[in-house]
């Protein structure tokens, strides 16, 4: 008798229609050279981003040769906030501010459905993935 283990992935959309596992993350610092990454434990649902004060205007992206030498990324003014970014991500990268809180909301997605070279050919997040397979 065959047996299927049944497990959530990227199209289930059950996963986003309940609210996520909180995640909060504060005083991170971006103003390192390369940025600063904030890796989730699961697949986030949405993400919000706090610039607070302390630094200058923050750089928002999905790799880190986005937010340090292309233009793949959102800006956050200082002491700003953005709005609920609705993510699927396992991770995102900041530069330009010492003083950012990040706030998410989790799904029981595990990252292994985004950070794997058949979903992602850099194997890691959404990265350079205009031709990203989802599902």
């Amino acid at each position: 008798m065959a047996t299927y283990n049944y497990k959530p992935g990227l199209g289930n959309g059950a996963s986003y229609e309940v609210s996520g596992v909180p995640y909060a993350k504060g005083a991170v610092n971006a103003m390192a050279d390369g940025g600063a990454v904030v890796s989730f434990p699961r697949v986030t649902r949405w993400v919000v981003i706090a610039n607070n004060p302390g630094g200058g205007n923050l750089k928002v992206g999905f790799s880190q040769g986005g937010v340090t030498t292309g233009n793949a990324f959102i800006e956050i003014p200082n002491q700003s906030v953005s709005p609920r970014l609705e993510l699927k991500v396992t991770e995102i990268w900041l530069s330009g501010s010492s003083n950012v809180g990040v706030m998410a909301g989790l799904t029981g997605i595990e990252t292994t459905a985004i950070d794997n070279p058949a979903v992602s050919p850099s194997g890691s997040n959404w990265s350079g993935s205009l031709a990203a397979r989802v599902g």
